[in-house]
């Protein structure tokens, strides 16, 4: 069992350390409007992984059907970040300096982020072409192994979440509201460089490593 929990940490810090989409708008939620918003977005997209830990150790066959459509996902996912960098990059933007993250944010407010979390990973093709890979890599194992295996993983991704967003509440803190906004639009910016990319990148069948 130590073997699982040392294997299962070591894929959740690879996971975690990797540049993609979500560290992007994990800064944007959490510098533009507050720690709350910035968990309310990770907590949209642990529950996304754990979701596509679940189907792939218990039905597995349905996310390779889902794999067997990888550009088309591709292409929605691409469409996804392309349009949310776009709509953060020219939307106005309040910002409510206090370090005690009093911003005027609703639950619908909160839900409406916990919902963009959820669905940006969910278009992530490689989010599904990575948990379908690490369930192939350990389908010989005890469903104990595989127990610890994701659960570590999984653990050490959301505690990463976590921290990436009270270090960019941190930042917040000491930053001008016109910084904040700058900030904002290069984290639009970039979100919308990694759906034109990844765009391009299927559209030409480039071999690289994405997202």
């Amino acid at each position: 069992m130590t073997s699982a929990l040392i294997a299962g940490l070591a894929f959740g810090l690879f996971m975690a350390i990797s540049v993609g989409p979500t560290i992007f708008a994990i800064l944007k939620y959490s510098i533009s409007y507050g720690w709350k918003a910035g968990m309310s977005f990770v907590i949209g997209v642990s529950l996304s992984d754990i979701i596509f830990v679940i189907l792939a150790n218990q039905a597995s066959g349905w996310l390779y059907g889902l794999l067997s459509h990888e550009k088309l996902i591709g292409y929605l996912g691409s469409t996804v970040f392309i349009l949310i960098g776009l709509y953060g990059f020219f939307k106005k933007i309040k910002v409510t300096r206090n370090k005690q993250d009093m911003a005027t944010v609703s639950n619908r407010d909160y839900w409406k982020i916990f919902s963009s979390g959820f669905v940006l990973n969910c278009f992530n093709p490689g989010v599904i072409l990575t948990w379908i890979t690490s369930v192939a890599a350990i389908s010989n194992m005890t469903n104990s192994y595989r127990i610890l295996f994701f659960g570590s993983c999984l653990s050490l991704i959301l505690g990463f979440d976590f921290l990436k967003v009270f270090l960019a509440q941190s930042i917040r803190t000491s930053l001008t509201p016109r910084n904040i906004i700058y900030l904002n639009r290069i984290s639009a910016i970039c979100m919308f460089a990694i759906g034109l990319f990844l765009f391009i990148k299927i559209a030409f069948d480039i071999k690289l490593g994405g997202f």
